[in-house]
């Protein structure tokens, strides 16, 4: 059985990801923090991890992308989820009972508005699903969570209303942790990498430019500071195609010049088909 590690409870969008890229079959094994989730693949206490590294509304999660430069792990592989974020309580409750909603930050954040017109008190849990899991075992009345609909089946409670994120287009996409790189797949790929560049004149521009010159198309770029050098920075980039596609190679290559570090942090298949949160859709993809 494969068994991959995610942050969160059981029924967190993490861990219904882990269930739509390796199928049902997969074991997924809850961790606290997202260092704990890098840790278990870097001492093989597990094959996989999966966690979170940008949201369409909130953007980079920097925890993260902070831990792939420092494990030395290869990303795998993605998925894109679509998040619909749903008001849990306990059976029996209506929504005008709720005076109190628990929920991971991030959630509060994206169901403000909704928050503010329904009058409630929103209170900072560590994760959404183990919001839900706490008004179950405590029994809460008139507390609410803010969840996926898959913990209110885990969790046995209600969902009271659905849909409650302010904007509907809300996406994260997570990607998938191991310790080997991925053969090259089938169908279009991605490669993510990690660099700093050279204390000269131009240099991100130089290194921006190898991949203009190739038509290489640039998907994500953020800057990270550089822990041990104050007001320095290291710069992540994800780009169309696959390492050993001959123009990426090049690009590299030409990057080399203009980089006092580079690493490849993965390529792996892109995910074209978005799943949807609370679906159950199941899609295998290549590991």
């Amino acid at each position: 059985m494969t068994r991959v590690a995610f942050q969160g409870e059981r029924g967190a969008f993490s861990d219904e990801a882990v269930r739509l890229h390796f199928g049902p079959e997969a074991e997924s094994v809850p961790c606290r923090t997202f260092a704990d989730v890098f840790h278990s693949v870097a001492a093989g206490r597990v094959d996989y991890g999966l966690v979170p590294v940008e949201n369409s509304i909130a953007g980079g999660i920097n925890e993260v992308y902070d831990l792939m430069r420092r494990y030395d792990l290869y990303i795998r592989g993605e998925r894109v989820l679509q998040v619909r974020h749903c008001l849990l309580a306990l059976p029996g409750q209506s929504l005008a009972e709720i005076r109190r909603v628990y929920s991971h930050p991030a959630a509060l954040d994206q169901c403000e508005g909704w928050l503010r017109e329904a009058g409630v008190e929103a209170v900072a849990q560590y994760d959404t699903a183990g919001s839900a899991r706490l008004v179950a075992e405590e029994k809460l009345q008139g507390v609410g969570a803010i969840a996926s609909r898959w913990a209110a089946e885990i969790y046995g409670l209600a969902v009271i209303a659905e849909d409650i994120q302010d904007v509907k287009d809300n996406y994260t996409r997570f990607v998938v942790l191991g310790r080997d790189a991925l053969p090259r797949q089938e169908g279009p790929a991605k490669t993510a990498l990690v660099m700093s560049t050279a204390h000269s004149p131009g240099a991100l521009y130089q290194c921006l430019g190898a991949f203009a010159r190739r038509g290489i198309n640039l998907l994500n770029l953020e800057s990270r500071p550089a822990k041990n050098r104050p007001w320095e920075y290291v710069f992540y980039l994800d780009l169309d195609g696959h390492r050993d596609d001959p123009v990426v190679a090049e690009a590299l290559a030409e990057m080399a010049a203009y980089t006092s570090f580079l690493k490849v942090l993965g390529s792996f298949p892109r995910d074209v088909t978005f799943s949807v949160s609370g679906t159950g859709d199941a899609g295998a993809a290549g590991l």
